[in-house]
C-alpha cells in the first residue's frame, strides 16, 4: 500500500492548492519584511543618507582619476583631507561668525515671529504660541491695563501677585506653579536648544537613551549632541566604506541574484549609482549658488545676520518644495527687525533666488538626472514625512531617484518591453 505523502507526484500542472499556499507564504512574508522595515526604518535611513555620502566621494574619486592617473585608495585619501581640511577652515575663519549670527538670528526670528502673532491676534486670527511664555506675559500686561477695578480679582490671583486665591496657601485655578512673570516653572516642555536638541537632533539611529527628562535640561542638550555627533560618525564610516571599494558591495548584494538574472541586477544597481551621482552633484552647485545669491543679495541690502540667512537658504534647497518655503519664512523674519524696506528688499532676493532656481538651474543641471513632477515629489515628501518623520522629508528625493529606476527598468522595459526616455 503506497503512502500518499512519499510516493512520486504526477508530472503536470500543480493543483490549485499549491499556488494557494505559496501566493499565501509570500504574502505573509511579503508583510513580514514590511514590518522588519518599520521597526527598522530609523536605522535603514541612516544607512541610506550613509550610502549617499558614498556616492558623492565615489563621484569625486572618479573626477580626480581623470586628472591624476594614481589607484583608487590615495584618490580617495586626498578627496577625503581636502573636504576635511576645507571644514575645519570654515569652522576655524567663520565659525565664531556663523555661531554669533545664528544665535542673534534665533533672538530675532524668535521676536518678530511673537510681533506677528500679535497683530494677527488683533485681526481675530488666533495662532498658537511659537515662543514659551511670551502669551503669559501678554496676558498678564493685558491685565494690569484694563483688568477690574476697585481691587476686584476675577483672575485667581491675590493682591500680592501670589498664585491662588491666598498667598500662603498658593492655592487657585491653576495647580501649576508660577513664577513672577506667569511662566511655569514645572511641567512645561523645554524650549530653544532644549527643544532643538529633544526634537530636531533627535534623529534615527541615536546612540544614546532620551535621559533628559531625569537629568535636566542641560543634560537634554549635551545627549543630543552627542546623538547627532553619532549619528555624523556612523555617516561617514558608512561612506568611506563604500566609496573605497563600491564594486565589492555591488557584487555582494549581485550574489543574492539568481545566475540568470545578475547581469541585470549588475546593470540595475548601476543605474542607481549613476543616477544618485549627478543628482547629488547637481543639487551640491544648486545649494552652492543659492548660498552665495542669497547670502550677495541680503549683505547688499545691509540686512543683519546674511552669512547665516544665506547658509540656512543653501542647506533647505537640499529639502525641495518645503525647504525654501521655510527658508523664505526666516528670512523674511529676520528682516522685519530692519523695517518695511528691509522687508520688501529680502522678499524681492528671495523671489529672484527661487526663479533663479526654479527657472535656470534646475532645468539645466537635474533635467537629465531627475526629471520627477513637482507635484509628485511634494506627494512623496508628505508621505515619507508621514512615515519618516523628519528624515523621510529630508531623504524623500534621493530615495524617489532610486525608485524611479526601480520602476523604468524592471516594470517599464523589461516588463512592458518599452523604452525609457534617457
Amino acid at each position: 500500500m503506497a503512502i500518499p505523502f512519499l510516493s512520486e507526484e504526477p508530472a503536470g500542472p500543480r493543483p490549485r492548492s499549491w499556488s494557494l499556499t505559496v501566493s499565501g507564504i509570500a504574502v505573509v512574508s511579503f508583510i513580514a519584511v514590511l514590518a522588519l522595515a518599520w521597526m527598522a526604518a530609523s536605522t535603514l535611513l541612516l544607512v541610506f543618507a550613509g550610502i549617499l555620502l558614498g556616492v558623492f566621494l565615489d563621484g569625486l574619486t572618479r573626477l580626480l582619476g581623470q586628472v591624476l592617473p594614481a589607484g583608487r585608495g590615495l584618490r580617495l585619501s586626498l578627496v577625503s583631507l581636502v573636504l576635511a581640511g576645507l571644514t575645519l577652515a570654515l569652522i576655524a575663519f567663520g565659525g565664531a561668525t556663523i555661531v554669533q549670527q545664528g544665535r542673534d538670528l534665533g533672538q530675532t526670528v524668535a521676536s518678530q515671529a511673537g510681533t506677528v502673532r500679535d497683530r494677527l491676534k488683533d485681526y481675530g486670527i488666533d495662532v498658537p504660541e511659537i515662543v514659551p511664555g511670551k502669551g503669559d506675559a501678554n496676558k498678564s500686561g493685558e491685565n494690569k491695563g484694563g483688568g477690574p477695578k476697585d481691587g476686584e480679582n476675577t483672575s485667581g490671583e491675590s493682591k500680592d501677585g501670589a498664585p491662588g486665591g491666598d498667598a500662603k496657601s498658593g492655592g487657585g485655578g491653576d495647580s501649576s506653579p508660577r513664577r513672577d512673570d506667569g511662566s511655569l516653572s514645572s511641567g512645561q516642555k523645554p524650549g530653544g536648544l532644549t527643544g532643538l536638541a529633544s526634537g530636531a537632533m533627535k534623529s534615527p539611529g541615536s546612540l544614546l537613551s532620551d535621559a533628559g527628562s531625569v537629568l535636566g535640561p542641560a543634560a537634554t542638550v549635551v545627549i543630543g549632541l552627542f546623538s547627532a555627533l553619532g549619528n555624523a560618525l556612523v555617516i561617514i564610516f558608512l561612506g568611506l566604506s563604500v566609496a573605497a571599494d563600491p564594486g565589492a558591495y555591488r557584487d555582494g548584494l549581485v550574489r543574492f541574484v539568481p545566475p540568470a538574472h545578475r547581469d541585470r541586477a549588475t546593470a540595475l544597481l548601476d543605474g542607481m549609482g549613476e543616477t544618485l551621482r549627478h543628482w547629488l552633484f547637481g543639487q551640491l552647485i544648486t545649494m552652492a549658488v543659492i548660498f552665495v545669491c542669497t547670502w550677495a543679495g541680503l549683505a547688499f541690502l545691509g540686512i543683519g545676520g546674511a552669512l547665516i540667512l544665506g547658509l540656512q537658504a543653501g542647506l533647505l534647497a537640499f529639502i525641495p518644495t518645503i525647504g525654501p518655503l521655510i527658508a523664505g519664512v526666516v528670512i523674511l523674519l529676520a528682516s522685519l527687525a530692519s523695517g518695511t524696506t528691509a522687508l520688501l528688499g529680502a522678499l524681492g532676493v528671495y523671489l529672484a533666488v527661487q526663479t533663479l532656481e526654479s527657472y535656470g538651474l534646475t532645468p539645466f543641471i537635474q533635467k537629465q538626472a531627475l526629471d520627477i513632477p513637482p507635484a509628485t515629489i511634494f506627494a512623496g515628501q508628505l508621505v515619507l514625512g508621514v512615515i519618516f518623520g523628519l528624515w523621510g522629508i529630508a531623504l524623500a528625493l534621493p530615495l524617489m531617484a532610486v525608485a524611479k529606476v526601480l520602476l523604468a527598468q524592471l516594470y517599464i522595459e523589461d516588463t512592458l518591453h518599452e523604452e525609457t526616455e534617457d
